[in-house]
Parts: structure tokens; C-alpha cells; sequence
């Protein structure tokens, strides 16, 4: 589209055609090449449409509409007819001015193209207009993230409530699958779909919006095949329990309890996938309501199918399955129904293409989220091997709980980084991501500070939620200024992870994981635990010990990393994953 006007003569493509109409010529839908009046004789119209329409005709456009622009940029020294020498120099100063402004050509397959890049910088301007801007930005994907997983986990957690009401045995069974089992497929689950959102914020942010339902089709895949190879870690719970040397009567319940666990993990294949797909465009504030809604209807079939009508253990669990299942069905409603039109264009057979690097990607991100998560559970193994096992799980597992609540609000802030920092990335903006990255911290450190003050305030009382045993309400409340530095830590080290995933860098942070987490703070909560008077207590110290290590590690990861070369890191992915649209099949 071409438009004359007083300011000169305007460029650009209408809205909605995006960078497939225009052959990635232009950055955005929308975006503009304005020129001088005086350029008007120099701009043929038909070749413009031609460049716009027909991309891989550009560099052609280019050399009969700017001549010396297409022959500076080949490297080669040529000119118009010849032009008067004072002509030239003037014509080369404007054309100078042009790229200075915004127009540039970039070599893409050896052609030159025409495009319009945005701005490298941060807007330069107010601080704390910039600074709110960011947060709005953040916010918008961090809110309904918290609301999501704390209303999530909740369920687990009112589950857990429920059973610790029923009988001691049963909490500690239930505590056993859910820290242990659930925990460690959940890991993987949620490891692996977070290439998901590696893939498709970036992808967001470069406008390959069709790729994105391709990546999501893509992880539940994969992440299906997965599940379904570690179900016989809930069928052999039992089995795997006393060999781990765990109490027997805790070993039974948890067989029993682990079995019902079985319908309420496979939703973590849709919810987790969904919620990374739809966070990463920015329509998440679905899935608070969704999640808002699954936690609401969950308080009253528990107490429908527990106390009404006495189904114990075995109705606490099917309360929890069902409610899990209405989010994933509500999930499936919004993005089948329409409400995602550009990012869903239905099933297709090229998610089966370019499947292994996916599948790379998606394996070194399982490796580095089921690191952190297995870490919590490996000291609640090592807790069941104290004296009174029973008391030591169950305190030791319902302070981890209110921690892992607390945990999913950093969840929250951690995909609020991802999706920053992979939109800027695939938009190639450094200095924004950076920006981005302080504005996070700062944020996210603020809340993590006012937890740790309830939790040092409150932490006896929270004990009382969970059960009615005063010897582990002391004991938890013993706990609770432990507790309250690990909820401090939570706010800074997902964030930083969430950034890693953003830009793509799971493998580097899984090393981090494994040397701070299973070389320094699983050995040092061992040797304090059972070594020292301090039973519990030290294997937290050693807890909080591979976190504070963990975090510097982070801390100095991104600090050092270069940013610009991320942006080029994030380009060559999505270049390599890349699948034209319906009215072009070849597949790059």
C-alpha cells in the first residue's frame, strides 16, 4: 500500500496480513517507511505493491526503485544514469538519512530484502513511565499465571486437608505420592511442555502466530507418550515405596492412594501445554477463571463425596480428578471454539515434522525443571528414614505445601518472564529484554518480602490448616523461620529460571540445578539431618543451603549473558522450526 500525503509518501502493508503476506519484509503488521516529498519521482508505486505481495521479488524492487540504495547494499559501487555528481552526493546523503531512520537491507538466503526493523532500544523517556509500562506488560501475564496455580495446587492442597482429617496414616501416604510421584511426573510434564513456551512466545513475538498451535499440537505429543511410560510408577507405588525403605503402613496407603492418582495426572498433558500456549499470546486471564471456577467447585464435592457420601480417601481423590478435568475441558472450548483464531488453525500432519529438535529442546527443559522439583521430594524421602516417620513426613510435607504455594506465585513471574523475554527476543529487541529482566526481579522480590513476614508471623497457625495433631503443629512452627527464607528465595530463583527458558537456555540452567541442588544441598541436608540434633530442621538448612547456591549461580548466568547474541540464537530457531502456511506447503 502506498500513500501520499504532505509528510511524504508512506510504505507499509494493511493490518491483519502479517509477516507472511509480506515475505518477513516488515517487522509488524502495520509498521510504515515514510520518505520525503521530495522522493515522490523517485518511487514507482508498482514495484512497491510487487515487493509487498511478491516477496521473493524485493531485491528486484529495490534496484529499479532506489538504485543506489540496491547497489551500495550488494557491495558494489554502481549508480542511476548518470546523475549530476552534486545530484549524487545529495541523493546519497537522503538515502544515508533514510537508513539511519529505519530503512535497511538484510542478506536472508543470499537476497537482499527490504525491511523494517524495529527499534533496537528501550523508548527512551521517563524512568518510571518505563517502569510502569513493563509492569503492565508483566502483570498482564503474571496475574491470571498466580491465579492459575495457586488455584491449581490448591485443590491438591484442600485434597491433602481433607485426607489429614481422615486419618494420620492416610496423610502421610498421600503426602508420600503427591511430593514423591506426582511430583517427579509432574516435573517431567512440566519440564518438557515449557519448550512449548520457549517456542511459542518467541514465535509470538516474531508474528509466526500459525506456529504456535503447531508447537502445542507438537507437546502433547510428546508429553502423552511420556506420561504413559511412567504410569507404572503409580501402579508399583507400593513396591517402590518399601524399597526406597519407607514405612510399611505409609507404603499401603500410598498404593491405594497413588492408584486414584492415575485419571488426575493426565490432565497436567493439556493444562500445563494449554496454559503455556495461551500465556505466551497473552489470553491466559482464561485460565484464572477457568481456574477460579475449578477451585470453587472443588471445596464442595470434596465435602459432597467425603462427608455426604462417605466415600473417605477414595472420594477426596475423585473430587480432585473431576475438578482438575472441568479446566481442561474449558481449555478445550476456547481455543476449539474460535477464540484463538490465529494461533489455532486446526490438526495437522506437520507436527510430526521437525519432531526430534523439539523433542531435544523439550527433553533438556524436563531436565532442568524435574531437577528443582525432585530436589523437595528427595528430602522428604530422606525425612521418612527419621524416628516417628509418620510426624517427620507429615510436618515436613505441609511445610513444603505452603511453600509450593507460596512457589506457585514465582511460578506466576516465572512464565510472566518467559513470555517477556521470548516476545522481545523473537522481536530482537536486547535492551528491552534486559529492561524487562530488572523490572521482574524488582517485582517479584517486593512480594516474595511481604510473604516471608506472614510466614514468620504466622507459622504455627498455618499448621492447624492441615491437622489436628499439636505435636506437628510445634513442629511446623518450629520450621517456620526456614520456611519463611525459602518463601524469600522463591522470588528470586524462578524468575531468573523463567527467564532461561524464555531465551531458550534449559541446559546450561539443568547443570546449574544438578551441582547446587544434588552435589551441595542434598548432601549437606543429610549430614545436618542425621548427623547433628537437628532432624528436620537440617535437612532444610541443607535445602535452603542448594537454593542461596543455586540463586547466585543464576544471578551471575544472566548477568554475564550476551543478550544480542540470544537474539540471534532465538532467530536461527525459529527459522529452523519454521512451517509456511496453508497456501504454500513447503516445509523449512
Amino acid at each position: 500500500m502506498v500513500t501520499r500525503s504532505s509528510e511524504g509518501i508512506t510504505l507499509g502493508f494493511w493490518p491483519g496480513q502479517g509477516k507472511e503476506r509480506a515475505g518477513h519484509a516488515f517487522k509488524s503488521p502495520g509498521s510504515e517507511i515514510k520518505t520525503w516529498p521530495l522522493l515522490w519521482p523517485l518511487v514507482d508505486c508498482r514495484h512497491v505493491n510487487h515487493a509487498l505481495y511478491q516477496p521473493s521479488h524485493i531485491s528486484n524492487s529495490i534496484n529499479t526503485t532506489f538504485p543506489l540504495i540496491s547497489g551500495s547494499l550488494n557491495g558494489q559501487r554502481r549508480r542511476a544514469s548518470p546523475p549530476p555528481p552534486l545530484s549524487t552526493q545529495f541523493l546519497n546523503l537522503i538515502f544515508t538519512s533514510i537508513g539511519r531512520s529505519g530503512l535497511i537491507a538484510r542478506s536472508m538466503d543470499h537476497e537482499i530484502q527490504a525491511t523494517l526493523l524495529r527499534r533496537d532500544d528501550v523508548e527512551e523517556g521517563d524512568l518510571k513511565g518505563r517502569i510502569w509500562d513493563e509492569s503492565r506488560k508483566i502483570w498482564r501475564v503474571a496475574l491470571p499465571g498466580v491465579i492459575s496455580r495457586v488455584c491449581a495446587f490448591g485443590t491438591i492442597v484442600v485434597t491433602q486437608s481433607f485426607i489429614g482429617h481422615i486419618s494420620d496414616v492416610d496423610l502421610a501416604g498421600y503426602a508420600l505420592v503427591q511430593t514423591l510421584s506426582v511430583r517427579f511426573v509432574n516435573g517431567i510434564l512440566l519440564g518438557m511442555s515449557s519448550a512449548t513456551e520457549t517456542l511459542c512466545g518467541q514465535a509470538f513475538g516474531a508474528g509466526q502466530h500459525h506456529m504456535m498451535g503447531i508447537y502445542l499440537q507438537r507437546s502433547w505429543i510428546i508429553d502423552l507418550i511420556s506420561l504413559t511410560v511412567l504410569i507404572p510408577i503409580f501402579i508399583f507405588a507400593a513396591q517402590i515405596f518399601k524399597l526406597l525403605g519407607e514405612n510399611e503402613s505409609v507404603a499401603n496407603s500410598g498404593r491405594h492412594i497413588s492408584l486414584w492418582f492415575i485419571p488426575f495426572v493426565y490432565n497436567f498433558v493439556f493444562s500445563l501445554t494449554i496454559q503455556m500456549y495461551l500465556q505466551a499470546q497473552s489470553k491466559n486471564m482464561v485460565i484464572a477463571w477457568l481456574s477460579i471456577f475449578q477451585f470453587g467447585i472443588h471445596i464442595p464435592l470434596s465435602l459432597l463425596f467425603v462427608y455426604k457420601l462417605n466415600l473417605g480417601v477414595g472420594g477426596a481423590m475423585i473430587a480432585l480428578s473431576m475438578s482438575s478435568w472441568f479446566l481442561v475441558i474449558g481449555e478445550f472450548v476456547y481455543i476449539f471454539g474460535g477464540w484463538c483464531p490465529y494461533s489455532w488453525k486446526g490438526f495437522t500432519s506437520a507436527v510430526f515434522k521437525d519432531l526430534f529438535p523439539v523433542v531435544k529442546l523439550s527433553i533438556s527443559s524436563g531436565v532442568m525443571v524435574c531437577l528443582e522439583l525432585w530436589y523437595n521430594a528427595v528430602l522428604v524421602l530422606l525425612a521418612g528414614y527419621m524416628e516417628n516417620a509418620e510426624i517427620a513426613i507429615s510436618a515436613f510435607s505441609i511445610c513444603l505445601n505452603i511453600n509450593v504455594w507460596e512457589f506457585m506465585i514465582s511460578l506466576g513471574f516465572l512464565g510472566a518472564a518467559c513470555v517477556r523475554v521470548a516476545n522481545e527476543l523473537g522481536r530482537e529487541n536486547a535492551k528491552a529484554t534486559k529492561f524487562s529482566i530488572q523490572v521482574l526481579l524488582g517485582t517479584s522480590i517486593a512480594i516474595g518480602v511481604f510473604f516471608f513476614i506472614i510466614c514468620l508471623t504466622f507459622g504455627k497457625k498455618l499448621a492447624y490448616l492441615f491437622t489436628d495433631d499439636e505435636i506437628i503443629a510445634n513442629i511446623v512452627s518450629d520450621l517456620s523461620l526456614l520456611l519463611s527464607f525459602s518463601v524469600l528465595l522463591n522470588s528470586i530463583s524462578p524468575v531468573l529460571s523463567g527467564v532461561a527458558i524464555g531465551a531458550g537456555m534449559q541446559g546450561r540452567v539443568a547443570m546449574v540445578n544438578f551441582v547446587c541442588f544434588y552435589l551441595i544441598g542434598i548432601p549437606a541436608g543429610a549430614l545436618l539431618g542425621y548427623m547433628t540434633n537437628l532432624k528436620v530442621k537440617g535437612i532444610w538448612i541443607g535445602m535452603i543451603g542448594g537454593v542461596v547456591t543455586q540463586t547466585f549461580a543464576l544471578v551471575y548466568m544472566v548477568w554475564t549473558t550476551d543478550w544480542d547474541d540470544q537474539v540471534k540464537r532465538a532467530s536461527d530457531r525459529l527459522n529452523r522450526f519454521y512451517v509456511k502456511t496453508s497456501d504454500n506447503k513447503e516445509i523449512r
